[in-house]
């Protein structure tokens, strides 16, 4: 699947979001390595602690259908659901992706120029924790 059209996916997501405290609405789309895809959206609650970032709905929505292998993800959001910049996943959804994913999934981040900017997982979370520690 094309870069952009997971981009499309993302935003579209974002638009699905429940974020009545921080305004900021976060939708992703994660790219399973047999082309299916999974939307998820953020999911704020009044006790924060409880809240659940986009990419880790996305994940858990596909780990749920049974997949395990992922080949990229899509990330957009903004205040009010406006993108101004890039939105990179949290240091929680960084860990629940390398659960299943290597240093080279992909994760496409856009901002409000539309550029997208891609790193890899092993760039945004460098000597991780995973599997193979245990």
């Amino acid at each position: 699947m094309e870069t952009e059209k997971l981009i499309v996916l993302a935003k579209e997501a974002m638009t699905h979001a429940y974020a009545p405290y921080s305004h900021f609405r976060v939708g992703a789309a994660l790219l399973c390595a047999d082309g299916a895809v999974y939307q998820g959206c953020n999911v704020e609650n009044a006790a924060y602690g409880e809240c659940v970032c986009a990419e880790r709905n996305a994940v858990f929505r596909a780990v749920y259908d049974g997949h395990r292998d992922f080949a990229a993800i899509a990330i957009c959001g903004g205040r009010e659901g406006v993108i101004d910049e890039c939105c990179a996943p949290c240091g929680s959804c960084r860990q629940v992706l390398r659960e299943f994913c290597g240093d080279d999934f992909r994760i496409h981040m856009v901002d409000a120029a539309g550029t997208i900017e891609t790193l890899t997982l092993g760039d945004l979370l460098p000597r991780s924790f995973s599997k193979k520690n245990l």
